[in-house]
């Protein structure tokens, strides 16, 4: 479980919310309007009608122990500044920010932030999922539960039994595997793992979640 702040809760800050909140990670969202607050004070782990372009707010707020932020502000693009400005001032590294146009793009790019997002209507879900699952490049919904992802193996994974690693993840099927330019579609029981490997995994969203970690380094 993690911790993340979301700043800016019209339709795509909302939709990123409560997909994490969905996920099962501590999220507090932050807006100055009253009625998208209200709109996810019963989904998220705290919403809070506040003016994210007052650093002290945010220190109260303690959004400097999150593990990211989400600046969702689009519309006041002086607005999205300003809170940046504060997220940097207080610390925050892990910043990411929707730019509402190629100004505001250009404007964003220079203050060293994570990821500048140009977000589609559906485009909260692919962010959030980014966040929860790190190791994953690339996924596909096949209906609300289950999903085929792309993972891409690190160096720490390097000669570790494939099997093995994804053994009792229960409706987790291994699809295939590409290793450089070849395809490998039958994964024997002494296959191993190589670094740059890629892939590619179907399986319920809530194994596949519990199957992240480990493919993180301890």
């Amino acid at each position: 479980m993690a911790f993340f702040a979301v700043i800016g809760l019209g339709s795509f800050g909302a939709t990123v919310a409560q997909e994490l909140s969905h996920l099962k990670h501590d999220v507090i969202g932050i807006d100055l309007v009253k009625k998208n607050v209200e709109n996810l004070a019963n989904v998220l782990t705290h919403a809070v009608i506040a003016d994210a372009t007052d650093e002290r707010v945010l220190l109260e707020l303690n959004v400097q122990e999150c593990d990211a932020v989400i600046v969702a502000i689009g519309e006041d693009i002086e607005a999205s500044i300003l809170c940046i400005l504060n997220l940097k001032n207080l610390g925050v590294n892990n910043i990411l920010a929707k730019a509402k146009t190629k100004a505001h793009h250009n404007i964003l790019s220079h203050f060293n932030i994570k990821k500048i997002i140009h977000p589609e209507e559906d485009m909260g879900v692919r962010i959030a999922q980014a966040l929860n699952y790190p190791m994953i490049r690339r996924y596909m919904s096949l209906d609300d539960d289950y999903y085929i992802v792309q993972v891409r193996i690190p160096d720490y994974l390097q000669d570790i039994n494939l099997l093995g690693l994804v053994r009792n993840a229960n409706n987790v099927k291994v699809v295939l595997l590409k290793r450089g330019q070849q395809i490998i579609d039958h994964i024997d029981e002494d296959f191993t793992l190589n670094q740059n490997d890629t892939l590619i995994l179907e399986g319920h969203v809530s194994e596949l979640q519990k199957l992240a970690h480990r493919f993180l380094k301890n």
